[in-house]
């Protein structure tokens, strides 16, 4: 079974988190160390706002990345507490999205999709589209061609 670096994946997942947190931290300094003016509350409720969108980005994300091991007969998604087998029987499709590089993974009876890293960068062709040389790419090229 081939896995993606997990500082990957946690950075993926926690990058808007921490944004978020860092927009929030701005806001409370400039609300409780500088004086109550118009202008600074402003830029407080600024801070405070792009936080708050960042939060919604940070939840977005945090269900659709996911953990994935690729073995020649099944995939495992790895989630806290738990790992779900699935066999490639159960693949829709699988692609990979260009600058991102990631995986868009859907399964047969869901409607949405997984996202997960290969296990190496992915090489890009032309400075555009890339493709996974990685061993995990080997064999996800040999499973979806067939």
């Amino acid at each position: 079974m081939v896995e993606a670096n997990p500082i990957k994946f946690y950075v993926a997942r926690y990058f808007f988190l921490v944004l978020c947190l860092m927009q929030w931290l701005v806001a409370s300094i400039i609300l409780f160390t500088y004086p109550s003016t118009l202008k600074n509350q402003y830029s407080a409720l600024l801070f405070f706002t792009l936080g708050a969108v960042l939060f919604v980005v940070f939840l977005i994300i945090k269900e659709k990345v996911k953990r994935v091991a690729v073995g020649k007969k099944k995939l495992v998604v790895i989630t806290p507490g738990r790992k779900q087998k699935v066999e490639w029987d159960e693949v829709k499709s699988l692609e990979i999205v260009p600058f991102f590089n990631l995986y868009r993974l859907k399964l047969k009876g869901r409607k949405k999709g997984i996202y997960f890293f290969p296990s190496r960068n992915v090489n890009p062709a032309y400075g555009l589209l890339g493709g996974d040389t990685s061993k995990m790419g080997e064999i996800l090229k040999k499973l979806n061609a067939n």
